[in-house]
């Protein structure tokens, strides 16, 4: 499995929206210490505690987004295989398989309970600064 810096560390990695990203970082930082591992702008951060690891995101305004508040991420080793049994399945396929230029291959689901999953495959290492993102560790 290719390691990528643009990833935080974990299988399982939980992305919850905040009206305030930097506010929202710097409170889980200070209170549950959390460490900031990578920023992106003012509307993504990587945060770190041990070995696990978090997504911060900016929360949206209109009501289709709302229900995105919160999903989670999983690396695995084969997207496309992971992708197509769950489609023979018949789950609700949000985005199919899809190459991002962070070095991740993604696709998105949303399970029975309208949770939303995203399942990643890193494709390359890729330094963060190469998209605009600032590491500050490179856990």
């Amino acid at each position: 499995m290719i390691r990528n810096r643009s990833m935080p560390p974990g299988v399982f990695i939980p992305t919850l929206a905040y009206r305030s990203v930097p506010e929202a970082a710097d409170w889980l930082c200070r209170v549950f210490g959390f460490q900031e591992r990578l920023r992106i702008g003012d509307h993504r951060v990587q945060l770190v505690y041990g070995g696990a690891s978090m997504v911060v995101t900016e929360s949206a305004t209109d009501a289709v987004a709302v229900d995105m508040m919160h999903a989670v991420m999983v690396h695995v080793p084969d997207v496309d295989a992971h992708h197509a049994r769950a489609l023979q399945c018949g789950a609700k396929i949000l985005g199919t398989p899809m190459d991002h230029p962070y070095g991740e291959r993604q696709y998105a689901v949303e399970d029975i309970g309208g949770h939303r999953w995203v399942f990643t495959q890193s494709i390359a290492d890729v330094d963060p600064a190469a998209w605009g993102g600032l590491l500050f560790d490179d856990a």
